[in-house]
């Protein structure tokens, strides 16, 4: 099992207080008693609510939170926007452990806010290092890669070698999430030389077990080792519980995939332990994974099943989508050599799904456009630097020029009035003759500086030209991607908005409501509204289809009958049904174009689509039945035939329909009307990207609720007919 989201929590160390606070100079039975009996508003109790918060970090982290946010109240009462920046960031730090991603952007977005507001370069590049943490540990590499270049920009500018390599650490996880090794290797290797040389032994960990991940994945076992055991003991030297938990997971998988099964469930057992005891719901799912995986690679199936189950379903909790998709291999492969294929098969569609999700195409675009882009503006400031550079470098020369001529005009005055006291006609030649050679040395040295300074502005206008084709070349390579990031701005700030709503009205309707809470609530909704406004008008100039030509669908296609493949596939989603819901039976109605012939297509990805529309029919057909009882009969039609120069397939079933409300989402990506644990929201979605983008067709649908639902392919006949099929017309049967 690849735990990469656990790599961010590890690198997520890094925003927490110094080696002098982990060391717990002060307990908090004492801080308490001194804020028990010192009242007063002042910065002392602001700072000593801090040192509380420090102090329960590691034992008791919703208590740390209750008391970093009265810090936070008393700070903003106090107007001390010095000490708000870093209350800010542990509070968000404290969120973003708690896995509360919301939270821990909200009070992120507060910090950069206040950053920007004072023209803190340093606190603003600290501020993307969270936010780039927070992106990378919801599996969006896309986001965390841009927040994290974007905070080493500004702590470039601001010369902050820490939080440098501290991004660079970062950058590394992403390198790794993505598979890049040959990046994350070098820039891994040098984070870990100057975190020593810092003296920061947090960065120093992360480091290690970054590393450990990377010769894990280049099967580099000895080194893997090596990286990961270090990490976990100084870790454990820091009192890190949490980071610690996390190199047990790595270690249980590396010793699993060197078949060390002994080892592999030790160190399990002693993750899983490690993170029920300290109370950890992030490390919780990972750990009872990677445990589940070493009783599965020992046979112990009921064992490695159970856990995979909960570790499951807690990942759902949390939408981690790498832990659902390892979970999701677990039971796949557990059902598979129980012999339940059902269930098997289930959860191995489960796993494409989740890892089309991780591993898409487009991420991998994007992320390669940020780069460039990032190192593109990096160049560009080199260059408008070289120019200042030579054109302040000419100024100076011209000026020197000019106190030349000056002192050269004054030198040969003296020397013409000496000739005229002395000879005056031969000097008055031979000042002639000299005047000549200066104006020729002169007019030759105007010449060439003209000519430098032609070739300067030739060599700068084809930089820019170059740099405007190489800047449209990435737009339209990225435009198609970049198009969802307005709409999910929106989408996320309105989520946002209806939270602090929500918290609002719960305030005001407190006995005794708190005005300042209340007026930053209402500064937040105004920003989230502000920001919805102007991401919302980028949205609506934008051509709203260019998505749909952004992805290239490959595979090996073959002469296939539909008929046939028709009949496989329901026969297959029926016999999952009845494996479910054994008393459950369905009329089934077949209409097949014996013409139809055989069609030039991948009978997998075709079968998958099928496989998804039977197997959405079904589950329509026992939600009616169970609802109606005995009195209902269920049906499903299929009907194909062959129209002009195009094949068509209907799907026709008479369960519960589909709400017109919700009718036109229903292809959209993660929409599911099923209750939690029973669909992804992935299958339409994936079977209307096959049908329109792998072969130019269409899938379109028609509801009444209560009534029927009918789904439609067309796909175009782009292949003569090979054999004729011998389906007979019609036939009505049930398996």
């Amino acid at each position: 099992m690849k735990c990469w989201l656990t790599l961010c929590v590890t690198v997520g160390v890094l925003l927490l207080p110094g080696p002098g606070v982990w060391a717990q100079s002060r307990t908090a039975d004492s801080l308490r008693a001194l804020l028990g009996t010192e009242l007063s508003a002042d910065t002392l109790r602001m700072r000593r609510l801090q040192a509380l918060s420090a102090e329960l970090l590691l034992k008791d982290t919703p208590n740390a939170i209750v008391a970093q946010e009265a810090a936070l109240k008393l700070c903003r009462r106090l107007h001390d926007e010095k000490s708000e920046g870093p209350i800010l960031m542990r509070l968000a730090t404290l969120y973003r452990r708690q896995a509360s991603y919301r939270q821990a952007r909200r009070y992120t977005k507060q910090a950069q806010a206040l950053a920007a507001r004072r023209g803190d370069r340093a606190g603003m590049g600290v501020t993307y290092l969270q936010l780039s943490l927070i992106e990378s540990e919801q599996s969006n590499l896309t986001g965390a890669l841009r927040a994290a270049m974007q905070g080493l920009r500004y702590a470039e500018q601001a010369g902050d070698k820490l939080t440098q390599t501290r991004l660079q650490v970062a950058l590394g996880a992403v390198y790794i999430q993505m598979g890049n090794y040959a990046e994350a290797l070098p820039v891994l290797r040098a984070t870990l030389k100057n975190a020593e040389a810092l003296g920061d032994v947090h960065m120093v960990a992360s480091a290690l077990n970054l590393l450990g991940h990377a010769y894990q994945q280049l099967k580099n076992w000895p080194q893997a080792q090596n990286y990961f055991l270090r990490s976990v003991q100084l870790n454990r030297r820091l009192g890190d519980l949490q980071s610690a938990t996390i190199d047990e997971i790595n270690l249980s998988d590396l010793y699993g995939q060197q078949n060390n099964h002994a080892q592999a469930l030790a160190y399990g057992l002693r993750a899983r332990a490690s993170a029920k005891a300290n109370h950890d719901p992030y490390n919780l799912p990972p750990a009872e994974l990677a445990l589940a995986r070493a009783y599965l690679n020992t046979q112990q199936l009921d064992s490695a099943i159970m856990l995979a189950q909960h570790g499951f379903g807690l990942s759902q909790a949390l939408h981690n989508n790498e832990n659902l998709r390892n979970g999701s291999d677990i039971l796949a492969r557990a059902y598979a050599a129980r012999g339940q294929f059902a269930q098997a098969y289930e959860y191995r569609q489960l796993w494409a799904a989740y890892q089309d999700s991780l591993a898409g195409k487009d991420i991998q675009r994007r992320t390669i456009t940020l780069r460039y882009g990032f190192e593109l503006e990096k160049k560009q400031d080199q260059i408008i630097l070289l120019t200042q550079g030579r054109q302040l470098a000419a100024q100076k020369a011209y000026r020197q020029r000019q106190e030349m001529h000056a002192l050269l005009a004054g030198l040969l005055g003296v020397l013409l009035l000496a000739a005229l006291l002395a000879r005056n006609i031969y000097l008055k030649h031979r000042a002639n003759r000299v005047l000549k050679l200066k104006s020729d040395l002169i007019v030759q040295q105007r010449d060439n500086l003209d000519q430098t300074l032609t070739e300067l502005k030739s060599t700068q206008g084809q930089l820019v030209q170059s740099e405007k084709m190489v800047a449209l070349a990435a737009l339209m390579a990225g435009v198609a991607h970049e198009i969802q990031n307005p709409l999910n701005f929106v989408n996320n700030f309105s989520e946002l908005s209806l939270e602090l709503l929500a918290e609002l009205k719960q305030e005001h309707s407190q006995p005794s409501r708190d005005p300042e809470f209340e007026a930053s609530l209402l500064d937040d909704l105004g920003q989230n509204i502000s920001k919805i406004h102007q991401h919302g008008s980028r949205a609506s100039a934008i051509v709203k289809g260019m998505l749909e030509h952004s992805h290239v669908h490959t595979g090996q296609r073959q002469s296939v009958d539909l008929n046939a493949l028709v009949r496989d596939y329901l026969r297959l989603a029926y016999h999952s049904l009845q494996a479910k819901y054994r008393d459950f039976t369905v009329a089934h109605s077949f209409e097949l174009d014996h013409n139809l012939g055989q069609l030039h297509l991948e009978p997998q990805e075709v079968g998958r689509v099928l496989l998804n529309l039977f197997t959405n029919a079904y589950y329509a057909l026992h939600q009616k039945a169970a609802l109606l009882g005995p009195a209902y009969q269920p049906m499903l039609s299929v009907r194909t035939r062959r129209h002009g120069t195009n094949v068509e397939l209907h799907v026709r079933d008479n369960g519960s329909g589909i709400a017109p409300a919700i009718l036109e989402k229903v292809f959209d990506p993660f929409f599911t009307t099923k209750p939690p644990g029973d669909g992804t929201g992935l299958g339409l979605s994936l079977s209307y990207d096959t049908v329109t983008k792998g072969y130019g067709g269409q899938l379109t649908v028609q509801s009444k609720e209560s009534e029927f639902t009918e789904f439609t392919i067309t796909l175009p006949i782009n292949r003569p007919l090979l054999v004729e099929s011998q389906d007979s017309d019609e036939v009505v049967e049930s398996y």
